[in-house]
């Protein structure tokens, strides 16, 4: 498995070895003993999936500590544009996000700590996102920033008339009025 420093410290990219052969092919999405070696050592609990269509934007979503959640985000079907954005206000890249192309091609997984937003678009017709989570959802703790925050700005890579948010996320508060911060 590669490991790959994104420009954010702790914020990783994962890309599997993959066994190719007239069959098909393998390869292993999650090893903990191999993780562990590299220095991610959290503990999932918990596996979550989503289906989406094409335009689809969903987050940015958090927990606040302490139920803070790791997350191991990877495509099954489909292609996703996902973001990261640093809300660890001691971090040198506080405020600022990350971008990566997932796709059930690329085989891609993006490993985001606790004190982050996270989110993505649907850049295929369809896409079945699925990730490992370190925390159980805690509706208390739940938060979130919007989308097309104009101090973040954010390029989701779906033109705006493509665009679908749910009722929810429309109404999350700007990176500008947040009031909670990991440190």
């Amino acid at each position: 498995m590669n490991i790959e420093q994104t420009p954010i410290k702790d914020l990783v990219i994962l890309t599997p070895k993959v066994f190719e052969d007239s069959r098909g092919y393998f390869f292993e999405a999650y090893n903990q003993e191999k993780f562990e070696a590299n220095g991610i050592t959290y503990r999932f609990i918990q596996d979550n999936q989503s289906f989406s269509t094409r335009g689809v934007i969903r987050g940015l979503h958090l927990q606040i500590n302490p139920f803070a959640q790791a997350k191991l985000v990877r495509v099954l079907q489909g292609e996703i544009l996902d973001v990261a954005v640093d809300l660890r206000k001691s971090s040198p890249t506080y405020g600022q996000h990350f971008s990566v192309v997932l796709s059930a091609n690329n085989k891609k997984q993006l490993m985001v700590p606790p004190g982050f937003a996270h989110g993505f678009s649907v850049l295929s017709d369809t896409a079945s996102v699925m990730y490992k989570v370190d925390q159980l959802y805690n509706k208390d703790s739940e938060r979130g920033i919007r989308f097309d925050d104009a101090t973040l700005n954010i390029d989701w890579k779906v033109a705006p008339k493509e665009i679908i948010v749910s009722d929810k996320d429309v109404i999350l508060p700007s990176f500008n009025q947040i009031d909670w911060t990991f440190e």
